[in-house]
């Protein structure tokens, strides 16, 4: 009996003991779990007030202007809850709104396209500074965030000569022409297409200028920590020396269009 109630006493203390060590052990990831409650009720409160309390945001974009297409990258740093700095970069081909693609071959096997008249390639570079306001909050989980933004910053127009593929007529010679090579030319020439995309970067002109623009963006991302939006603006750009975009067409220095982008990116 009394080996009996000695085994059974050494079984409840380290039963006891086995319990505190356990306890003891779990408040860490007891403590873990409460932090991430407490995140998720944050989060969960931003999104029912609509605030944007963050630090800054990145965001891609794909853009389709009336006169050309492009991408870019934004970086954002938060100033207010409803004033964000702009810091944005941006590649774009800008195209004349006269040219037109045609096609051109011996017969109908082998044909290629191309642009009559087109003198350049036109791409920019462009990088500029802004600022973005808030306007009206999300106010819940399926309400769209509207701002309007402006920025301002400087352009490097690349211009890269466009090149066509031409075959002699007496000859039958082929070679590559620019369309100032081959009104400067006596001889006579059959145009078999475009040269391609990677010819004429030898030749490339840098034009340098300053850019413009402001926008309202409307962001229907489901949380406040994604961007998911559009944006909607206008752009002016201004060149220090006239654009040769095309034979028949008269070159300018300044640029308007109208876009619309699509973004996505994230807040942290």
């Amino acid at each position: 009996m009394k080996k009996l109630f000695l085994s059974t006493l050494s079984l409840l203390i380290f039963l006891s003991i086995f319990a505190q060590d356990s306890t003891g052990v779990s408040q860490p990831g007891r403590g873990r779990k409460n932090a991430k409650r407490q995140r998720i009720d944050n989060l969960i409160k931003m999104e029912e007030e609509g605030d944007l309390i963050f630090n800054k945001h990145n965001i891609f974009g794909i853009r389709l202007a009336t006169d050309g297409y492009g991408i870019n990258f934004e970086k954002g740093k938060f100033k207010t809850t409803t004033r964000t700095m702009l810091y944005q970069f941006e590649l774009n081909e800008k195209k004349s709104p006269k040219e037109h693609k045609v096609s051109s071959g011996q017969d109908q096997f082998n044909y290629s396209s191309m642009v009559p008249y087109k003198l350049n390639n036109f791409y920019i570079f462009k990088m500029a500074v802004g600022q973005q306001h808030l306007i009206g909050g999300k106010g819940n989980k399926n309400g769209v965030a509207v701002t309007a933004l402006y920025t301002g910053g400087v352009s490097l127009g690349l211009l890269k000569p466009y090149y066509v593929d031409v075959q002699n007529t007496q000859t039958q010679e082929t070679s590559r022409k620019t369309y100032l090579d081959l009104v400067s030319d006596t001889n006579s020439y059959y145009i078999t297409g475009a040269s391609g995309f990677t010819v004429g970067w030898g030749h490339l002109k840098i034009k340098p200028g300053l850019n413009a623009k402001g926008a309202m963006r409307f962001d229907y991302a489901r949380l406040n920590q994604t961007v998911t939006a559009i944006e909607v603006g206008l752009t002016g750009e201004y060149f220090f020396s006239k654009i040769p975009q095309l034979l028949i067409v008269p070159q300018k220095s300044f640029f308007f269009n109208a876009y619309v982008q699509i973004m996505f990116g994230s807040r942290k």
